[in-house]
């Protein structure tokens, strides 16, 4: 399997999946909050700041999708890269409020260090190689 469809399924996977977790943040937030890793949720009219979180998740995955699908690897690449950010804030977050290390750590360092491999990989794959300088040959004398 070549190095293109390794990253392109790669990359669907990760849309998919967020797309999913986020879908599930705004439809049921309530059912899906406790998954995310921190101690204690938002009561009373709080809640729609999972809906916000849930927001985002669906934002970042058409974004990847429509990178993905329009043929755009290289901007995926970056994308994916400078979303790994969004992971990392949220392993972060968990951290820093006490929550659990193993969701912070197992969930969301995991994803993005993966969505950072992935990135990587279609930046390699889509890189521009430059062609070695044309020496004429000898003449002979």
């Amino acid at each position: 399997m070549s190095l293109k469809k390794i990253n392109t399924v790669l990359a669907a996977a990760f849309i998919l999946f967020i797309l999913w977790f986020g879908s599930e943040f705004i439809l049921i937030p309530e059912t899906v909050a406790p998954t995310f890793g921190l101690p204690s949720w938002p009561s009373g009219d709080g809640g729609g700041f999972l809906i916000v979180k849930g927001t985002r998740d669906v934002v970042m995955a058409l974004v990847l999708g429509v990178l993905l699908v329009t043929g755009h690897r290289r901007a995926l690449g970056w994308a994916m890269l400078v979303e790994a950010f969004a992971a990392y804030g949220d392993m972060t977050n968990v951290l820093a409020h006490h929550g659990s290390v193993a969701t912070a750590l197992g969930v969301h360092c995991l994803t993005a260090t993966l969505m950072v491999v992935n990135g990587l990989l279609i930046l390699r794959e889509t890189r521009t190689v430059a062609a070695a300088p044309v020496t004429p040959a000898p003449q002979p004398a």
